[in-house]
């Protein structure tokens, strides 16, 4: 009968250790530094990322055009005249300015 009794603590002992591995392997797979919420964090993080740089390259396209349209070899003259009227702070005799 003692020797049962041992048999019975050491099997719920085994037990009791594997559930509480699996319970910390279970938290951490979920919570961990590498669990599913972190994974989560860095896929909205990685799509903010992406539309912030899809908003730079635009911005990048925008004064790339701007420059080019401004260049030695492609001359815009609409823009070089708004652009030199903007830093004199001059106006056309057809215009109105409106504060």
């Amino acid at each position: 009968m003692h020797r049962s009794k041992r048999r019975t603590l050491g099997a719920w002992a085994y037990f009791a250790l594997a559930f509480l591995l699996g319970a910390y392997f279970t938290f951490a797979a979920v919570q961990g530094g590498y669990g599913v919420f972190r994974r989560a964090e860095i896929q909205a993080e990685a799509q903010g990322f992406t539309r912030e740089l899809a908003q730079l390259q635009a911005e990048v396209d925008r004064m790339e055009n701007l420059t080019r349209r401004l260049s030695d070899s492609y001359l815009d003259l609409d823009l070089l005249d708004q652009q030199a009227r903007s830093v004199l702070g001059m106006i056309r005799t057809d215009e109105m300015v409106i504060r």
